[in-house]
């Protein structure tokens, strides 16, 4: 994902590192595009193919367009679909205007050499919070203006908890969460559902118990690596975590969870929806760090990028489209709308107030870094798929957790 030498085809194997590899096709259609200036059409693509243009992001994006004083003509289609489009149409001299990218894509794209940094379209990203930015920064320099972050967090249903004498309160560190699972076991319900699937899910799910416990991608078996993935392998075998957990995504952990049989989830913001359909009361609270604190949780979301074009001139109303969907008037109803976090404290304060349940996800969203930060960019899906490798690998017995993590690291070393 990183670097601008390397060949479209090499990053386009990553993006399907990164996601699942989906059917490509071409590019954007530029043959009604109009010049740069008044006037013409303007291309932008998103991962959003469930909005209509009758939705409230598709009205947006429709407005942004009249108000920069052109038609856009918008393509939404899904993320790793829309990642490998945007390189071969790239490779073909018709990239979008305007796109929408899953933040790990950004340092993929930038590598292919097809994105601009925002500097030299002259975007503020000022007040936006810089860990967010932080997935979409290439050299010390950001390639996009992130429209909203979402990350992940412990849902907890309230009457087992109670029926079991946990206080949420109470738990702060993994011993504290490893007892009170101890205590929802052993009241006949069930502990914890998370996602340690063999895909890039598994990898976003065990990153905030990796990163809690003071693990660096660049040594996934050191002894704070080792130490994550024993406690993740101590819950299935106590039974505090469904041995499923190895074939759960997302979606099916909660589907677990939504049947009331569970004390706790660990899932994403996107879930509040369903959360208030389940039927039943619950809470929110951060993932704790190994010793206390808030662990640092991985970051989603999406960054609104400007890819490279052969007619300079069509930039400055890129830039309005861009300055458009990401104001502060707009982001509000927009991550409202997205489940999101909004990128600036400003929008955030807003959120709070317009709905206190986003609070603990506000606080999640401080304490999160993004998976290619840290001068990861492209050589984090060489790390990421050892490690949820070696996740499968221990929680299935097949080797120990320092085991299993020896064998990802010399794996990634290769990779």
């Amino acid at each position: 994902m990183r670097n601008t030498r390397r060949t479209l085809l090499t990053a386009i194997a990553a993006v399907g590192a990164l996601t699942s590899v989906a059917a490509c096709g071409g590019g954007s259609d530029s043959s009604s595009s109009g010049s740069g200036k008044a006037g013409g059409t303007y291309n932008f693509w998103d991962p959003y193919p469930q909005f209509d243009a009758s939705s409230p992001w598709g009205k947006l994006v429709t407005k942004c367009g009249t108000d920069a004083g052109v038609k856009v003509k918008r393509t939404g289609m899904d993320t790793t679909d829309l990642g490998n489009k945007a390189l071969l149409a790239a490779q073909q001299g018709n990239a979008p205007d305007v796109m929408l990218v899953d933040n790990p894509v950004v340092s993929t794209l930038v590598e292919a050499g097809i994105l601009n940094k925002t500097s030299d379209l002259g975007l503020d990203t000022k007040s936006i919070q810089k860990n967010i930015l932080g997935a979409g920064v290439i050299d010390n320099a950001p390639y996009g203006v992130p429209i909203g972050a979402n990350t992940l967090a412990l849902y907890y249903n309230k009457k087992i908890l109670s029926a079991a004498g946990v206080d949420a309160g109470s738990i702060k560190d993994w011993n504290s969460l490893t007892a009170a699972l101890k205590k929802v076991k052993s009241a006949g319900k069930k502990g914890i559902t998370f996602s340690a699937i063999n895909t890039e899910e598994g990898s976003f799910q065990f990153l905030p118990w990796f990163w809690g416990a003071g693990g660096d991608l660049t040594k996934l078996n050191s002894a704070k690596g080792v130490a994550a993935l024993s406690l993740w392998k101590q819950w299935v075998d106590a039974g505090y975590a469904p041995k499923d957990v190895l074939q759960n995504t997302q979606t099916t952990s909660w589907q677990e969870f939504a049947t009331g049989d569970y004390a706790f989830s660990e899932n994403g913001t996107w879930q509040l929806g369903n959360a208030d359909k389940a039927g039943f009361a619950y809470g929110v609270i951060n993932i704790p760090g190994q010793n206390g604190g808030s662990a640092p949780v991985p970051t989603g979301g999406e960054f609104v990028t400007v890819p490279v074009q052969k007619d300079s001139s069509r930039y400055d109303v890129s830039k309005k489209i861009v300055t458009c969907l990401t104001s502060s008037t707009n982001l509000l109803s927009t991550d409202t709308a997205l489940t999101y976090v909004a990128p600036t404290a400003e929008v955030q304060a807003q959120q709070v107030k317009q709905n206190p349940e986003l609070k603990p996800w506000i606080s999640a969203v401080a304490a999160a870094r993004g998976r290619t930060s840290g001068g990861l960019g492209t050589k984090y899906p060489t790390l990421s798929q050892p490690m949820w490798t070696a996740v499968q690998s221990a929680l299935s017995g097949g080797k120990s957790p320092q085991a299993a993590l020896d064998t990802a690291q010399t794996a990634a070393g290769k990779g």
